[in-house]
């Protein structure tokens, strides 16, 4: 009785942890801003746009914010919400290998 209890305690705590996990935007179209308000929201930021993607239901920048670093911010796309700003390496791993894996074979 006590382990059907415990299981059953896990089973109702265990969604919930997934749903808090979860940063997909679920929103019908109709209710989405339109993207020309997703580059205003940028510039009023001091972003530059390099692009503006769908990813997951939601709005996904990619550019570089005031300072000239590169960025990538996730938007709620009914709300224009911020849901995850990211700062991006300029090199990504792949471009540092092939670097690394050249200036061995120069020697």
């Amino acid at each position: 009785m006590k382990k059907t209890l415990t299981i059953l305690g896990f089973l109702a705590v265990f969604p919930a942890g997934l749903a808090l996990a979860d940063d997909d935007c679920f929103v019908p179209m109709a209710d989405w801003q339109p993207r020309d308000a997703v580059q205003r929201l940028a510039e009023d930021n001091g972003w530059s746009v390099r692009r503006i993607k769908i990813d997951d239901g939601c709005y996904e920048i990619d550019g570089r914010d005031a300072e000239g670093r590169r960025i990538e911010v996730t938007v709620h796309p009914a709300t224009l919400e911020v849901i995850e700003f990211e700062y991006e390496d300029d090199e990504d791993e792949d471009d540092r290998s092939r670097r690394d894996r050249e200036q061995r074979s120069d020697d």
